[in-house]
């Protein structure tokens, strides 16, 4: 990870409906050559380590038929977009044609513009691969059919849904082992040794281009995972496992790239020891959103080293949106909670205005939604205070109540500690008035007074050691509210 923070913040735009909105701001045609420095100053926003540009690779023509074609997709894109206009309707960033970027968004050169604006305001790029299949009309499917999954006439027979021809072959469309396939893409064979070594060629490549990469469904390629999804069609096991050879490969030519996994499954572990820097942390976004306070305590009772290599999130272009399904102050207490945890973290462009549509990644337009410019403003302050908070040692804080009253179960606290500079963050992640005792980690409180500032509005508290080293510190919460606190002497 040379030159890359322990614990970045990444932002992830989609490029197309991005470059759509500023070309409408801007009265002109913009691309990723032309962005506005303005633009640029805005979107490295202080606290934002990388931007993810997703989607930026050359999209199929024969995955944007599929598109056009297929009724759910379009019952889909008319929720999105009920104005939907035929040239709302890209295609998929995920139906890969080539790993060259479009020239609908500014080709290689627009890219690499691009990115050095980002490098020279100090930010990171990342870039997708899809190392689990590619567009029907990828150039493979005819020059390299061996790095697929081929079948029989009597497949495409018995399963017209799950399987197509191809120059004459018979292969399989792409999908995970959980749902049907995707009728937009061609699925490679993770066990073919071809089909390896043009994975480390095309990593290395989009390696030249940027300063990290998102592989994404990381786990469908690991080998228990792609044997049991497809059997005998992938033939024998090989003896090693997919990503470890290859990652090494690519890291002796480019050792400063940070690799993220996107990860299901209980899977993060198992990619993490493969050698990816982060895995998504699925697990923990599942729990803020749909379970309480203790779900959460207990997933970050995990190993430091663990968490070190997890990527935090509250939204991304797979998830809805954060407005519409954590309401009520949920969205800002689980944003409180993954700014200031170990790992890194992933924004969502538009997750800071508060934006509720959840656009399908075929589309190349939002929708005009208005912003919460209160909204913005929490989350501007939040990444600048965290990127100074998550230093040193983390701890997670116990929390206890009284016998009638159990609200401190809602209370989420943890400690960060580097020399003389002590944080402590707690939330109330509950939907009541929550009071709690917080026991606080650090000697030496007792015999002075302490003074402990909320960094997030600038609210000052006096109090007093003897009590913080005894019985700790007392917080009372509004529902969903938080402390981002520095702790110093008085």
């Amino acid at each position: 990870m040379t030159g890359w923070p322990t614990a970045p913040a990444i932002y992830e735009i989609g490029t197309w409906p991005w470059l759509a909105g500023l070309s409408r701001r801007y009265g002109r045609p913009v691309t990723l050559g032309d962005v506005p420095g303005e633009v640029w100053d805005d979107v490295a926003a202080p606290g934002v380590d990388a931007v993810w540009l997703m989607g930026v690779w050359e999209r199929s023509p024969a995955g944007l038929a599929v598109a056009r074609q297929n009724a759910p997709l379009q019952r889909a894109f008319r929720s999105a977009l009920p104005d939907l206009a035929g040239a709302d309707i890209v295609g998929s960033p995920y139906c890969v044609r080539r790993y060259r970027a479009d020239d609908a968004l500014g080709g290689p050169t627009g890219l690499a513009a691009a990115r050095a604006e980002l490098n020279r305001r100090g930010l990171k790029l990342i870039l997708d691969y899809v190392p689990n299949h590619v567009a029907p009309d990828h150039p493979a499917t005819v020059d390299h059919p061996n790095w697929f999954i081929q079948g029989a006439e009597a497949d495409l027979a018995a399963d017209p849904t799950g399987w197509f021809e191809a120059a004459g072959r018979i292969l399989a469309f792409g999908r995970d082992p959980y749902f049907p396939p995707w009728p937009d893409v061609a699925q490679l064979n993770a066990f073919d040794p071809g089909l390896r070594e043009a994975t480390v060629a095309t990593l290395a490549w989009i390696g030249d281009q940027c300063d990290g990469v998102r592989c994404d469904m990381a786990m469908l390629v690991t080998n228990d995972i792609f044997a049991g999804t497809w059997g005998r069609y992938a033939g024998d096991v090989p003896a090693d496992e997919f990503w470890p050879p290859i990652i090494e490969r690519v890291r002796a030519t480019h050792p400063g790239l940070v690799l993220i996994a996107e990860a299901y499954w209980d899977t993060e572990w198992t990619l993490q020891r493969q050698g990816f820097d982060f895995c998504y942390d699925k697990r923990l976004y599942d729990r803020l959103v749909h379970e309480d306070a203790s779900s959460v305590r207990k997933h970050l009772i995990a190993d430091r080293d663990y968490q070190n290599g997890l990527l935090r999130f509250v939204e991304n272009h797979d998830e809805p949106r954060a407005a519409a399904t954590m309401p009520g102050g949920r969205s800002r207490a689980a944003a409180l909670a993954v700014a200031t945890l170990p790992g890194g973290t992933l924004w969502h462009d538009g997750q800071f205005e508060g934006r509720r549509t959840h656009l399908p990644v075929f589309l190349g337009r939002y929708p005009d939604e208005p912003a919460d410019p209160d909204l913005r403003s929490f989350h501007r302050r939040l990444l600048a205070v965290a990127a100074g908070v998550r230093r040193g040692e983390w701890q997670l804080l116990d929390t206890r109540g009284w016998p009638d009253n159990p609200t401190h179960r809602d209370v989420l606290a943890w400690s960060w500690h580097l020399g003389a500079t002590r944080h402590l963050v707690v939330v109330n992640y509950g939907d009541t008035q929550a009071q709690a005792r917080v026991a606080l980690p650090w000697p030496g409180l007792a015999g002075r007074s302490w003074e402990l500032t909320d960094l997030l509005d600038g609210r000052v508290f006096d109090r007093d050691g003897d009590e913080l080293a005894t019985e700790g510190l007392f917080v009372d919460l509004a529902p969903w509210a938080g402390h981002i606190l520095t702790v110093e002497p008085a």
